[in-house]
């Protein structure tokens, strides 16, 4: 069977099954979403008390849409364990690698094109709510940089979950790995912590700083979220 057509039925699942739709588009509306509602006056002088960055300000919504991509990760893969229909897409791809890189391929492919919609609306949206004098805009250092960061970030993170949920066979095992190792970690724990930085949850959000400061940096950090990433998908 040709790579190509694995594609189009890893693509059919996803687009048949509406939880899965669902959770691909919540990566974009819930991190917009709460960018938006942090660009109350009350945040934005929050912001500033703790040193303002106006271009990490946009993206105040990627950790509730990086739960999102958790979700769409998991649930695209989880949803062949359920009821044994893992079963009949071994016996229609009984090459494991292949059919496990097609679907890797459309889950990553996918989450990379919604995240850069979502690294794009997220500082336009983010820059609009914010005063004049506190914008920035496109053209300015390292703004791209961190758009196309949030998009890198989201796909990785899609990959990691995914990776994490066929390697366990399960969505409840994977929440239950994935959720404390990215979401709550850096809250808990704080980023202070040098290797607390290290952790794929928080390894390349200084991708969408205008100015990193500390270890990793910016594209040391991706680099190290897409270990972690390659280091589940290859597990």
């Amino acid at each position: 069977m040709p790579f190509t057509a694995l594609l189009h039925s890893e693509w059919t699942k996803i687009r048949s099954l509406r939880p899965l739709l669902a959770a691909l588009c919540s990566v974009l509306a819930v991190t917009v979403g709460v960018t938006l509602l942090a660009g109350a006056p009350d945040g934005r002088t929050a912001a500033r008390a703790t040193g303002f960055d106006p271009v990490l300000f946009s993206f105040t919504g990627y950790a509730a849409g990086q739960l999102a991509a958790v979700c769409f990760g998991v649930l695209a893969v989880g949803a062949e364990y359920r009821n044994g229909a893992v079963r009949v897409s071994l016996t229609a791809v009984p090459d494991r690698g292949r059919f496990y890189a097609a679907k890797l391929a459309v889950v990553g492919a996918l989450t990379l094109v919604l995240g850069l919609v979502t690294g794009f609306a997220s500082f336009l949206g983010g820059q609009a709510v914010l005063a004049a004098g506190d914008r920035a805009g496109l053209g300015e250092p390292a703004v791209l940089r961190a758009v196309f960061g949030c998009a890198a970030c989201l796909a990785l993170v899609a990959l990691l979950a995914a990776g994490v949920t066929a390697l366990l066979r399960s969505t409840v095992g994977a929440f239950s790995v994935l959720v404390p190792l990215l979401v709550l970690a850096g809250p808990v724990l704080g980023t202070d912590n040098g290797w607390v930085r290290h952790l794929p949850g928080t390894a390349g959000l200084q991708m969408m700083e205008q100015t990193p400061s500390g270890a990793p940096g910016a594209w040391t950090g991706l680099g190290v979220a897409a270990l972690w990433s390659a280091a589940a998908v290859l597990a």
